[in-house]
């Protein structure tokens, strides 16, 4: 079963359990029911790899190339053909996970180019990193990543690819799901009074407890803290 096919609001948490507002625009406003950026059929744009593009999505990529507050853009991995990993998937020897295929490495970069060609200034990239339970976050000497996930910063060409493990998938143990959350929420809090881009490349289930939906392949997610001390979707970039 392939969860990227999940409808986004079938498998997301509630927002009231999470504790998240989602807004649409630029402003600290009114709260919607979805976090998803719609744009009407007057206002796509066709890219070279033919994905429409909406204005609402221009100006997002606008707001993040300003970067009046600190936003972090929670992207799923490019496309790595099945779900979840093999059986006998160890942390340590990539050639035993779920790797990208070739069109997922060339996704990766595509939007890697998306962030240089508008100028966005990324201030780290953070990756999905090997996690042992009741260790959060994991000591400086763990070892190994999810491969998919390392494999995709790297290509985007951001900057340094710094290892975070409380992005690691918690599909197969949902029983580190709380605390691995509550600590991306409390990164974000700690940096939301100094402007700036975070990049963080992680996994479907990691984001739609962050967000309340699904995302995508190659998908992204736009938070930022709020006034009030809450986490806010700002928008959504379609996969490239």
């Amino acid at each position: 079963m392939n969860l990227s096919s999940f409808p986004r609001t079938a498998i997301g948490l509630t927002l009231g359990m999470i504790g998240l507002s989602v807004t649409g625009c630029a402003h600290w406003g009114s709260q919607t029911s979805s976090p998803t950026i719609q744009g009407s059929a007057t206002d796509q744009t066709q890219t070279e790899t033919g994905t429409k593009r909406t204005d609402a999505e221009d100006r997002l990529w606008s707001q993040l190339q300003q970067a009046e507050t600190h936003y972090f853009v929670l992207m799923r991995h490019a496309l790595a053909p099945g779900t979840g990993d093999p059986p006998n998937f160890e942390l340590e020897d990539c050639s035993t996970q779920r790797n990208l295929s070739e069109e997922g490495r060339m996704q990766a970069r595509r939007t890697g180019e998306a962030f240089q060609q508008r100028n966005i200034e990324v201030d780290q990239v953070l990756s999905s990193r090997r996690l042992r339970r009741n260790q959060i976050p994991a000591p400086a000497t763990t070892v190994g990543q999810w491969c998919r996930c390392l494999d995709t910063a790297k290509l985007m060409d951001l900057g340094p690819v710094k290892p975070f493990p409380p992005l690691n998938s918690f599909f197969r143990d949902r029983s580190t799901q709380s605390e691995q959350t509550a600590a991306v929420r409390q990164l974000m809090r700690e940096q939301e009074e100094t402007p700036g881009v975070t990049v963080m490349v992680t996994h479907f289930v990691n984001i739609s407890a962050l967000s309340g939906s699904g995302v995508s392949s190659g998908e992204m997610v736009v938070i930022a803290v709020n006034p009030e001390n809450q986490l806010e979707v700002v928008g959504r970039i379609d996969p490239f």
